[in-house]
C-alpha cells in the first residue's frame, strides 16, 4: 500500500518578497530546491510560523544563490514579506520515510540537513 509521506522540508525560512501581482506559486532560491530535493513545479504545503496559517502552492526557481524566497498572487495575502515558514514536500512511497529537513541561515542561505532523528 502506497502513502503519502514527506519527502523533504525546508525549516525556518524567510518570506523575501510578496508578489500579489504574480500568478500563484512561491518562488525558491534554485540552492535550496536543489537540497531539499524539489523540483520546479512540484507541490509543497507552506506553514507560516508568524501567524498560523498553511497553504498549498506550487515551486518556481529563483535566482540560485540569492536568498529568495517570495510568495506569489493570492497566498500573498496570508503569508507576508519577513515571516518564517517551514516548506514541505510529499511523495508515495510503500516504505518508510527517510525525509529530509533543511536549515537555513538568516539570508536563506543553505546551513546544513538533518535527518528525522536529528531533530527530535
Amino acid at each position: 500500500m502506497k502513502r503519502l509521506l514527506l519527502k523533504s522540508m525546508i525549516l525556518k525560512a524567510r518570506i523575501t518578497q510578496a508578489d500579489l501581482r504574480y500568478v500563484g506559486s512561491i518562488t525558491i532560491d534554485e540552492d535550496l530546491i536543489d537540497h531539499a530535493n524539489l523540483s520546479e513545479h512540484e507541490n509543497v504545503h507552506v506553514i507560516d510560523r508568524t501567524n498560523g496559517k498553511r497553504l498549498e502552492t506550487y515551486v518556481i526557481k529563483g535566482e540560485r544563490g540569492s536568498g529568495l524566497i517570495c510568495m506569489n498572487g493570492a497566498a500573498a495575502h496570508l503569508i507576508n514579506q519577513g515571516d518564517e515558514v517551514d516548506i514541505m514536500a510529499f511523495s508515495w512511497s510503500s516504505g518508510e520515510a527517510r525525509p529530509i529537513f533543511i536549515e537555513v541561515d538568516g539570508k536563506n542561505r543553505y546551513a546544513g540537513s538533518r535527518s528525522a532523528e536529528d531533530l527530535i
